[in-house]
């Protein structure tokens, strides 16, 4: 992928060219054109149909990546929706609701086709909103290489093992930090749950701030003013990259006299804080992160 961060994931129907147009104004990291549930059934073949002027429209404007998110696996639109988005300009094709790694087969097919036709780096992102699908998970973002991000839906999640939603999101706790674990040792990026409650401002703040705490590199935006909350909870602070770049400077000094574990500002530093240092930095795109 051609852009090192995904803090904020911002998607709009694929039926409403009048939203999807608005993409460059928003500035996400990561624009999705939707074709799963934010299309109405009446409307999923027209707007297969019309995505490819869209595309076309938006490509010269777009800064961030540009996706599309087809219909789930178990539909009657999958198939379609992939040769038809595969072999457009864009740069991740976003797949919903994975349970096993064989459905990922004909996404991979395609992108293969269309890379080998129109090379962009095109890749896949994993949608895991089942029970099936976190059990499936590991498997899954190992399946293939073209899969290098992945999301939790934690909507589909709750309705399919008939939970209840609470504000602290404690009933996905398990679910939310297993899909994570699994991402993360597939070296993928990872894009926390999306919040339905779209007028609480300060619940997707909240609920962005847990989901880095817990290693997310970004979420899921249902309206334009998320994409900048995101962004503000996934970049690090102008005090976080002063601390890292004088810890940094610390650390160098002391391991240059031989000392591999120093005090600094009353905290006791070795390779994992530094490590965190530099991935702190390199967040903010001053200096190439550690390997995850």
């Amino acid at each position: 992928m051609k852009s090192a961060r995904m803090r904020s994931f911002f998607i709009a129907p694929g039926n409403r060219p009048d939203l999807v147009a608005k993409f460059p104004r928003f500035c996400a990291d990561f624009s999705v054109i939707d074709l799963e549930d934010g299309t109405p059934l009446t409307e999923k073949d027209r707007a297969r149909m019309a995505i490819g002027q869209l595309v076309a429209d938006l490509r010269p404007q777009m800064t961030g990546l540009l996706g599309i998110r087809v219909n789930e696996p178990s539909s009657d639109w999958y198939m379609a929706d992939i040769e038809t988005a595969a072999f457009l300009p864009i740069d991740v094709l976003v797949v919903p609701k994975l349970e096993e790694a064989d459905e990922l087969f004909p996404v991979v097919h395609a992108i293969r086709r269309a890379e080998r036709q129109d090379p962009r780096g095109r890749s896949i992102m994993a949608g895991i909103e089942s029970v099936r699908g976190v059990a499936k998970a590991e498997r899954l973002f190992s399946a293939y290489p073209e899969v290098r991000c992945m999301y939790f839906g934690a909507e589909d999640f709750i309705a399919d093992i008939g939970g209840i939603r609470s504000l602290d999101s404690a009933e996905v706790s398990f679910a939310r930090s297993c899909v994570l674990l699994y991402a993360k040792q597939a070296a993928l990026m990872a894009v926390d749950q999306a919040i339905a409650d779209v007028r609480n401002d300060a619940l997707f703040r909240q609920d962005a701030e847990r989901g880095k705490q817990l290693g997310y590199d970004g979420k899921i935006c249902l309206l334009p003013k998320q994409v900048q909350i995101a962004h503000e909870v996934f970049s690090p602070s102008v005090e976080e990259i002063a601390y890292a770049q004088q810890l940094l400077a610390a650390y160098a000094a002391a391991t240059a006299r031989g000392i591999g574990t120093i005090d600094f500002q009353g905290k006791m530093i070795d390779g994992p804080l530094v490590k965190r240092a530099q991935r702190t930095l390199a967040r903010a795109s001053l200096i190439p992160g550690p390997s995850e």
